[in-house]
């Protein structure tokens, strides 16, 4: 008979809530039991009248030990009362009563029958993870319940999370909050060790020296506490260099090392989780995966390393990357309580007490950080047009949906009124990312479905590869499609070590994927890599640049390759992997594509552009022909017979950088020039400006009727810009130009002396004294009322 556990104690008040209430809420600390006790103590509920409870799990391994353990304390086999539907794998009969399923297979069985015939309650275990599938399932399950079941039941279980502001989602309109239910305590209590900080002198980021610190960690534990341990990590990558050192150190003969994260197959998983051999202990090296739902038998000691691996979605760049992230104080809970699940247990924290003061309360929820298509797609074949029609504990950000909307209807899943099209409703039963599902389904139609399926369980996976002697593998997907299609693997390939257990999950994958498609077995095509690709991210056609390693994405963005490779040289890339970090990202995964291929497929996007633009070096405008898929140039020509104002204004262009000084000024044309400024500034309002700012501020109004069929800055130098400033003078001003301001003045002496303008306030004649013998009076210009200065030689 399985022990006592908290949640016992308020399961009369739970079923009673139940009974009362279409929705109820259910806190209850790490090893209150909730997940394992709460769907079996309302089999016997009058309300459920022999239909079945879904109950939702946020991942696989959590999925299949919850139905095991259930199965157990019913004395039966996984399968029976109790089941599970995973992905690919399923394990439930006409008997099973309670299915234990994960959040994404939810959305499949509300999309294909929204009145969930047969099913009396749905059950969110650990919503408090806030993953998006679980908002989304959550805003579904309640839409059907308001519109078509009100008999539903919804139950949702959260061991951290604001327990009175969910109650308030699941009350209907102007409807008092539905009620919360409280365990309190957990099973057996554990103490908490502070260990401190990284040491001030390691220079790494704070993770990377994580490996070292579990690792000494796990040591002084073996060696100070009795039991098996869980030691918690941000991912695998850390997760093997710990091991790595673990098994490098002299551990005690009878300690086992199991690593235990998501891309390892179930018999690893199974095994990591399951009971030590008489006298034997165990070390397990885990991801988040183990944060939630699992109770790890022997497991009393907790090593929590206090990171973990975050999506982050870019709008800027359209890229989702995974990012290291502090844990918040909730998910440091919910490590802890790992270890109090069947005895007392003790957590070592790997930071500071006083930093524990500064973790966030709450992790961020998926739904405001992550990409929305997966989202919008459903949303959309749910006959949904605007989010906010359904309920949400956060609200999907309006310009990421915008942004995901945007995609789908490029995929061709959205029609321009946001409507899901036959292709949408198609990629969406797939169950994957849109990008994959529409590369699936378009790769079928051309007779590339097998391949597709390889290269969308490569894309959906762990990389197959390991760098020998690289900061990273080689990034050509052709690499990966030769590994997944050779039946005689060695250790290495093409200079790459290759992860056999990954090939071996990924084969599993694509088989399953051809399945579902309903696609032969063909032979893999890597040549035709690229093309898929770039069904799947159009928007990451790249075209190689001057620069080695580099590629400029059709959006205009900078990309490059880490290190020469095979693809370094390729004209044009299709990219399925890369960072979304601001200047030039890096390049993780992509194949080569040809210009035809680009052209076969994406024709409708290509434009032919006429791009006439002022070219500094050459000093010219260059005209040219160009057919571009947004920044990529696909063809580039001459251009015949440009637009002669096109040409013009370019050149105006090329004028105004280099500036007016540049233009052929001669002796005569800045003489002219002094004369209308100094007129200009007597009298502004009828003599125009013709100061070197001005000029080149009006270069449009002056100069361009005067480079009508030139495009070399030689051909400029051409010009008489006393002309051309004379030309800005109307017929009178003209006439009045001499009167007003001449060029010279007649001295005594008979000679025609010049006047010097180029003080405008102060017009200046240089004259010898002998030859202004018998001047009366100051030379004035200007009708008489400006004195002209005289410089006296």
């Amino acid at each position: 008979m399985p022990h006592r556990l908290p949640i016992e104690t308020v399961m009369p008040e739970l079923r009673a809530a139940l009974r009362a209430h279409a929705s109820v809420v259910l806190q209850a600390p790490p090893g209150a039991g909730k997940t394992t006790r709460v769907p079996l103590a309302l089999l016997g509920e009058p309300w459920l009248r022999g239909q079945r409870i879904l109950m939702l799990e946020p991942r696989r391994l959590a999925a299949r030990a919850a139905a095991r353990r259930m199965a157990q304390t019913l004395s039966e086999q996984v399968g029976d009362t109790v089941g599970y539907r995973v992905r690919r794998d399923v394990c439930t009969s006409t008997r099973t009563r309670i299915e234990v399923v994960t959040e994404g297979i939810v959305t499949r069985v509300l999309q294909s029958d929204p009145l969930l015939e047969g099913i009396g309650c749905l059950i969110f275990d650990e919503f408090h993870e806030r993953s998006l599938a679980a908002d989304l399932g959550l805003a579904l399950a309640l839409d059907v319940q308001q519109s078509l079941r009100d008999d539903l039941r919804l139950l949702v279980m959260s061991a951290t999370l604001d327990g009175a502001r969910i109650a308030r989602l699941l009350a209907a309109d102007d409807a008092p909050p539905a009620p919360v239910v409280s365990s309190t305590g957990r099973a057996f209590p554990v103490a908490t060790h502070y260990v401190g900080s990284a040491p001030p002198r390691d220079r790494r980021p704070p993770w990377l020296a994580l490996p070292d610190r579990v690792a000494e960690a796990v040591r002084t534990a073996l060696a100070k506490e009795p039991g098996s341990m869980l030691a918690f990590l941000p991912g695998t990558g850390e997760i093997q260099r710990t091991e790595t050192l673990l098994r490098a150190s002299t551990l005690p003969a009878h300690v086992d090392i199991a690593p235990l994260y998501g891309a390892l197959d179930q018999k690893a998983q199974d095994a990591a989780i399951a009971p030590c051999a008489p006298g034997r202990r165990k070390v397990v090296l885990a991801t988040p995966i183990a944060e939630t739902s699992l109770t790890i038998e022997g497991v009393r000691i907790v090593i929590d390393g206090g990171y973990a691996r975050a999506p982050r979605f870019s709008p800027r760049s359209g890229m989702t990357s995974l990012e290291t992230v502090r844990i918040s104080r909730a998910s440091a809970e919910q490590r802890r309580g790992r270890a109090g699940r069947t005895e007392p247990g003790i957590c070592y924290r790997l930071w500071g007490r006083l930093d524990d003061q500064h973790l966030e309360p709450f992790s961020a929820p998926e739904i405001a950080e992550a990409d929305l298509a997966p989202l919008a797609l459903e949303l959309a074949v749910w006959g949904v047009a605007d989010a906010a029609v359904l309920r949400w504990l956060d609200r999907p950000r309006a310009a990421a949906l915008s942004q995901a909307r945007d995609l789908l209807r490029h995929l061709g899943a959205l029609d321009a009124q946001g409507t899901a099209t036959r292709q949408g409703r198609a990629m969406a039963r797939l169950g994957l990312h849109p990008r994959l599902a529409h590369m699936l389904l378009s790769g079928r139609t051309l007779g590339l479905g097998s391949t597709a399926c390889a290269v969308a369980a490569l894309l959906g996976d762990r990389d197959p590869l390991r760098a020998d002697g690289l900061a990273t593998p080689d990034a050509d997907l052709r690499l990966r499609l030769d590994v997944l299609r050779s039946r005689r693997l060695g250790p290495m390939y093409a200079g790459h070590r290759i992860d056999r257990s990954a090939v071996t999950r990924l084969r599993a994958e694509a088989e399953h994927l051809r399945r579902l498609l309903r696609v032969d077995d063909a032979p893999i095509d890597t040549e035709a890599a690229g093309l898929l690709v770039a069904l799947a991210y159009p928007d990451r056609l790249a075209q190689g640049t001057s620069s080695a390693n580099r590629f400029k994405l059709r959006s205009g963005m900078a990309a490059a390759l880490s290190h020469d490779q095979l693809i370094s040289d390729a004209p044009f890339l299709a990219v399925a992997g890369l960072d979304s970090r601001r200047g030039t990202a890096k390049i993780f995964v992509a194949a080569p594509i040809t210009a035809s291929e680009i052209d076969a497929h994406f024709g409708e996007e290509i434009h032919i552009v006429d791009v006439i633009r002022w070219n500094a070096e050459a000093g010219r405008v260059m005209a040219r022909r160009q057919r571009q898929l947004e920044a990529i140039v696909l063809s580039d020509g001459p251009l015949a017979s440009p637009d002669p104002d096109v040409v013009a204004e370019a050149l105006l262009t090329g004028i105004r950088k280099a500036g007016v000084a540049t233009l052929p000024w001669t002796t005569e044309a800045r003489r002219l020039q002094g004369r209308l400024l100094f007129l200009h500034h007597a009298r502004p309002e009828a003599w125009p400006d013709v100061s070197d700012m001005a000029l080149t501020d009006t270069l449009d109004t002056w100069l361009r009727p005067h480079l009508m069929g030139m495009r070399r800055l030689d051909e400029v130098r051409t010009l008489h810009l006393d002309e051309v400033l004379l030309s800005r003078l109307d017929w009178s001003q003209r006439q009045a130009l001499d009167r007003l301001a001449p060029s010279h003045l007649t001295v005594p002496s008979g000679s025609k002396r010049p006047l010097d303008y180029s003080t405008p306030s102060d017009p200046v004649l240089s004259v010898r004294l002998q030859e202004v013998f018998g001047l009366s009076d100051t030379p004035r210009i200007l009708e008489g009322t400006v004195p002209v200065t005289l410089h006296l030689l």
